[in-house]
């Protein structure tokens, strides 16, 4: 086959034209988007330029206020209870505030003194904050009526942060400025006036009653539900107290799980912890001509068989027992009746507590005792009989007696070579002793029964 170089030829020059055609396509294509990215980056950087120059209006978010008027609220509530002719009259206030109007003003000072928050002070905007009369107000309405922080917004104008903080202080001012007064132990002077009341009432060396009361705790953390839930499947802490007949509580144990019954309360008490270490004021009494030198508490039967108790009979027989029976439970009722006017006073320990720490649980269930020991201590005038019990006391107490309440208490000091262990075990023997426990028993209901016993019997 012949070769033809002019095909040959014309087909190279078509195949270059082609190439050259593709080429310069692509450039018209490159060249056209490098056009349109120049455009878009002159159009970008304009409008950068113009946002940055041109002034932008931004939302103003202002944060959320509730306008209260804390002035007018401070003259309404002064106008109200503590005026010299206030609207609310003293009945009115005793039943609101649970005391009379001297004591709650005497708190307020007192809370004035204890803490710069409950001092009346500029904010920081220039106005006159809370008096301490509306924070002090403020917390006394949630302990007395048990409400939330959040109740007390509409009548004192007070937010229910600040409710909450008014709360907490004045808890803690209670038992600072007042704890060592109305939590004290009995010292001698009171000891002779228990001991002169129980003798009125038929049971001489009787100290009080004691007696164990459950609060609900409703937001106890999950973990500790096991340990707080006792036989009513509620959580609940425990308060151990004793009572005397004024209604008086002298001794106030809190914090303890409620799944403990109240031996196990018992044991972790310091009920008796000023006898065991000797600085218990000394009780000597005489019952059925045998003579005892530690009081006794009224107990119910749970309580073990100790020197320092004294139940009831479960099912008596006789009628010297029925009768002991009798006066022995209502006695017993003292601490009993003080649960109840402590819960009814202060509803805060009447509903579910719903603090998530223990220790607030405390300060308020100490605070609310102190506050009830307060107003007994006031109003005990007005309880009957009370006046003659007292005079009866005064006229037959001893004057500058050694021991007596005129003469200074001194504390004797065993000699320095005896042990310490040794004291305290025998002092815990005594306390436990079952055979004293027995013969003290019998003889108190012996002594009941000659001094009550019914005519022609």
């Amino acid at each position: 086959m012949a070769y033809n170089s002019d095909s040959s030829s014309s087909n190279s020059l078509d195949y270059l034209n082609t190439s050259l055609s593709d080429f310069n396509e692509s450039l018209e294509r490159v060249n056209a988007r490098n056009r349109r990215n120049r455009k878009l980056r002159h159009t970008l950087a304009s409008t950068a330029v113009s946002l940055l120059t041109s002034p932008i209006e931004r939302p103003i978010l202002n944060r959320w206020y509730v306008p209260r008027d804390r002035e007018e609220a401070d003259l309404r509530l002064f106008n109200d209870y503590f005026s010299d002719s206030p609207v609310y009259k003293e009945d009115i206030f005793l039943r609101r505030f649970r005391m009379h109007r001297h004591v709650f003003v005497s708190i307020v000072e007192s809370m004035s003194e204890y803490s710069e928050f409950f001092q009346q002070r500029y904010d920081a905007c220039g106005r006159l904050g809370a008096s301490p009369y509306k924070k002090c107000t403020a917390a006394m309405r949630m302990l007395a009526y048990g409400s939330s922080s959040d109740a007390v917004d509409e009548y004192l104008k007070i937010a229910a942060s600040t409710g909450r903080e008014c709360l907490l202080h004045f808890v803690e001012g209670v038992i600072y400025k007042f704890g060592d007064r109305y939590l004290r132990k009995s010292m001698r002077e009171d000891v002779d006036q228990l001991l002169n009341a129980a003798q009125n009432r038929g049971f001489p060396g009787m100290m009080g009653s004691i007696d164990c009361m459950h609060w609900e705790w409703k937001n106890c953390p999950r973990g500790w539900k096991g340990m707080y839930q006792g036989r009513s499947k509620t959580t609940t802490v425990i308060l151990e107290a004793v009572a005397s007949c004024d209604l008086w509580i002298w001794h106030a144990f809190f914090e303890t799980p409620g799944s403990c019954n109240d031996i196990y309360v018992l044991d972790r008490s310091p009920v008796f912890t000023d006898i065991l270490q000797g600085k218990a004021p000394p009780v000597n009494f005489v019952v059925n001509n045998n003579e005892y030198n530690m009081g006794y508490y009224l107990r119910d039967g749970i309580y073990p068989k100790w020197a320092t108790f004294i139940p009831a009979i479960k099912l008596p027989q006789t009628a010297k027992h029925k009768l002991f029976t009798t006066k022995q439970e209502s006695a017993r009722k003292d601490v009993e009746r003080a649960f109840g006017v402590l819960q009814a006073r202060f509803a805060i320990i009447r509903n579910s507590a719903l603090a998530w720490d223990t220790k607030i649980l405390w300060k308020i269930m100490m605070a609310c005792i102190i506050l009830h020991n307060m107003i007994v201590e006031d109003e005990r005038h007005t309880y009957l009989n009370y006046n003659d019990l007292m005079r009866e006391f005064i006229e037959d107490r001893p004057i500058n007696q050694a021991g007596s309440s005129n003469t200074d208490v001194q504390l004797s000091m065993n000699p320095i070579g005896e042990s310490i262990l040794l004291r305290y075990m025998e002092k815990r023997n005594e306390i436990r002793d079952r055979d004293v426990h027995k013969s003290l028993k019998n003889d108190l209901i012996e002594h009941i029964w000659q001094r009550f016993q019914p005519r022609g019997t």
